[in-house]
């Protein structure tokens, strides 16, 4: 009997290796790649400053490229010239603005593929994802170039320039999509390159946007230097910011006193609670596309908290999909013709993050938690002797304890626990036990009842019956279709949005952002 053969050895896809990628961004915008390091557009000129420290991919554990780190007097110099570029922005008239963004969007149009390489290798995004990364940001931007007059009304830019400080796991659909309605609404934009990935995706966006002629300022550098400076500047007219929250909470330190108009969009466990439910069917495809990019988004949903009497239901519909997960090096292929694997993760973003999340499901496994599925590392799709140490297959654990870290934080990764419960009491309770969350999801039969429950989560965005981890044209919000957000400064709440639906504007202070995109917020 002849022995089986073995599939055939995976190798990256010809013209998608890091250097070939990195060639033709460099070749598109050869002001913003140094021979070993990214540059700083600073204002509007792209400039070799700062100390580089090799940013490394999680894909396969290379290095990639130098990051420069700068320093804080060097970010206040860019923030005061940010800050002329901005007085001269804000008297450009709308007509110009909306032309010049125009420009800026079809120029990444015709890169994007580039973009979304760059994505792929820098944060280990598999390519469909990538791609949609980029579409959405650039999607978005045209639909707001489209409603931006009667968005704007008779609403004047602001005083300065808007900062930007956004995590690294949405480099474009988050923060370029944001920087390109501020710029519609007549501010000029800072941003901060995320530390961990993203940054030379980033430095070929910003430069496209630079040739047309937007006030953009990239910067990169370490939270501690920068984030006074970018923070608490006066010369700075607002501060986004998006991220963790811990991180998040030495931001609204800082602004207390300044009474700086900002936003803030922070993490929380998101909770899918299920109670006297019975469409299986519908919840599976859910939960399949629950785990894209691993879960590392601030929209994914780590915690399930289930009526006693369901469980045996929920197990049936959540373990297949769980066990048919595909996950791997997003660019390997078998054969040089082959399209780009279809994968529902990469790594995570760091082999540290690996790491800490072994060190989570260890640590709950001891206090008590009871271990559903646990996949292995080897089944991933690798090339042969690559580096694997930023992979992490999903797993899925039953009731941790209290004092475990998977019971109150959101884990960012493919760990899943389950929760539970007996009463609508305790539903909500584990629903809320990490005391708020961008959103939650109720699946339920009574819509009547559900919707009595969903106003007791604490949550930004509650889902009912056909939940959604977004909310972008293609998938929107299903659920109570309203809720709020405040723009605070001190204890005051100068703007309160109400959302209903896919098609309505959310406007903070003067900064139009839409509902399809609530991770631009």
């Amino acid at each position: 009997m002849a022995a089986a053969s073995s599939p055939p050895a995976l190798h990256v896809k010809p013209g998608t290796e890091w250097a070939a990628v990195l060639g033709r961004a460099a070749d598109l915008v050869p002001e913003a790649f140094g021979t070993d390091r990214l540059h700083n557009l600073v204002d509007g000129a792209w400039r070799p400053i700062g100390s580089p420290e090799p940013l490394v991919t999680p894909v396969d554990g290379t290095k990639l490229i130098g990051l420069p780190r700068l320093s804080a007097g060097e970010a206040q110099h860019a923030v005061l010239a940010a800050a002329a570029a901005h007085r001269e922005w804000a008297q450009t008239p709308l007509a110009e603005r909306k032309a010049r963004v125009t420009a800026a969007v079809e120029a990444m149009v015709a890169a994007r593929d580039e973009l979304a390489l760059l994505l792929a290798w820098e944060i280990g995004k598999p390519w469909k994802l990538a791609c949609a990364d980029v579409d959405r940001a650039l999607d978005g931007v045209r639909w707001y170039v489209e409603e931006i007059d009667t968005m704007l009304g008779d609403r004047a830019p602001l005083a300065g320039p808007v900062s930007n400080i956004a995590s690294w796991n949405y480099p474009m659909s988050v923060l370029v999509h944001a920087e390109l309605v501020q710029l519609l609404a007549g501010n000029a934009v800072l941003a901060k390159t995320p530390s961990q990935g993203g940054a030379a995706c980033l430095t070929l966006a910003h430069a496209l946007m630079a040739r047309e002629g937007l006030p953009v300022t990239l910067l990169s550098g370490g939270g501690a230097e920068l984030s006074s400076v970018l923070v608490r500047s006066p010369e700075i007219g607002a501060l986004a910011f998006v991220g963790g929250r811990s991180n998040g909470g030495k931001v609204a330190a800082d602004l207390l006193d300044t009474g700086k108009r900002h936003m803030l969009e922070q993490e929380g466990l998101n909770a899918w609670g299920i109670w006297e439910f019975s469409d299986w069917a519908g919840l599976a495809a859910h939960l399949k596309k629950g785990f894209e990019y691993g879960k590392q988004r601030c929209t994914a949903y780590p915690r399930y908290v289930v009526q006693r009497e369901l469980v045996d239901q929920f197990l049936a519909t959540y373990l297949p999909v769980v066990q048919s997960l595909r996950f791997g090096h997003p660019l390997a292929v078998e054969a040089d013709g082959d399209d780009l694997p279809t994968l529902d993760f990469g790594p995570v973003i760091s082999a540290a993050k690996a790491q800490e999340l072994g060190r989570q499901v260890s640590d709950a496994m001891h206090r008590g938690a009871v271990p559903l599925y646990r996949g292995s590392v080897s089944d991933g799709r690798f090339i042969t002797g690559q580096d694997t140490s930023a992979y992490v297959a999903p797993a899925a654990l039953l009731s941790p304890a209290g004092a475990s870290s998977l019971m109150h934080a959101e884990p960012f990764g493919p760990i899943d626990t389950i929760v539970v419960v007996d009463s609508e009491a305790e539903l909500l309770a584990q629903m809320n036990a990490s005391n708020g969350a961008l959103v939650a999801s109720l699946a339920c039969d009574d819509e009547d009842k559900a919707r009595r429950l969903a106003r007791e989560v604490q949550a930004f965005k509650v889902g009912i019956n056909k939940p959604r981890s977004r909310g972008d044209r293609a998938e929107p919000f299903g659920g109570r279709g309203a809720s709020w957000l405040g723009c605070f400064v001190g204890g005051e709440l100068l703007v309160q949005a109400v959302t209903q639906g896919a098609e309505n504007e959310l406007l903070h202070g003067n900064f139009p952002e839409h509902s399809r995109y609530p991770a631009a917020i």
